[in-house]
């Protein structure tokens, strides 16, 4: 993302992460921890911050444990079941399903705060200046999309895509939905817009892990907003 700084552009907000901490059996709290190899994903991935940060809110430093990357959730689960890792984080239905086979959720990576931005929609900024009435719609589109989603009288809608698209039962399906009908969770945008405050977190969190050089350059480098803006979203 940094090094595509003057190639792309961040033109819309998709989602925060919602990621479970899927612990072995006999892991009972965060201090069964410590010592312990856990699984993340890739250094700087937002996955891997954002479980950092719950670790941390919970008294579990870096130095406490030993990280292992693993990337999928299919193959954390993977480590988790071999005994290698004793905690993975894990996205939907995937934890839920882990849960059922045994292996408790410590906790949701939202736990140590909402205000990070996990999914982004992109463009090539050259591109983007060439085609920006096309830009605009799609923008809107988005916005469209977030409305629907947002709104009540919808969620039984919403429920049955994703119990179709996922092939999961009408259990499942609601227990995936759930986090993002809770608006202090913040995982969707109302319309797309763009979390500044949050974008510069995810700066901050990638500087302090030594993924990027410190001092962090401000969110504004990577966002253009005229798109966002043209549509009546920002």
């Amino acid at each position: 993302m940094l090094k595509g700084s003057d190639a792309v552009a961040i033109i819309a907000q998709t989602s925060n992460p919602v990621y479970s901490l899927i612990v072995r059996p006999e892991i009972k709290s965060f201090a069964d921890l410590k010592g312990k190899i856990i699984g993340l994903s890739t250094p700087g991935d937002t996955i891997t911050l954002s479980t950092l940060r719950l670790l941390a809110h919970k008294g579990i430093k870096a130095s406490d444990f030993q990280a292992k990357a693993v990337v999928g959730t299919g193959a954390r689960f993977d480590c988790l079941k071999s005994g290698e890792c004793v905690a993975v984080p894990m996205g939907q239905p995937e934890d839920l399903g882990a849960i059922k086979q045994g292996y408790p959720r410590l906790g949701f990576t939202y736990e140590a705060g909402a205000d990070l931005i996990f999914n982004v929609d992109m463009t090539r900024r050259a591109w983007g200046e060439k085609n920006k009435e096309p830009l605009v719609r799609l923008v809107r589109g988005f916005a469209a999309s977030y409305e629907y989603m947002n709104d009540p009288k919808n969620h039984g809608d919403v429920t049955n895509t994703v119990k179709e698209s996922l092939k999961v039962s009408d259990e499942i399906a609601r227990e995936i939905f759930a986090p993002y009908l809770e608006a202090d969770k913040n995982v969707l945008p109302k319309r797309g817009e763009l979390n500044l405050k949050a974008f510069n977190q995810v700066l901050q969190l990638m500087g302090e892990s030594g993924v990027v050089p410190t001092p962090v350059p401000a969110a504004e480098r990577f966002i253009d907003l005229r798109y966002l803006q043209a549509a009546g979203v920002q």
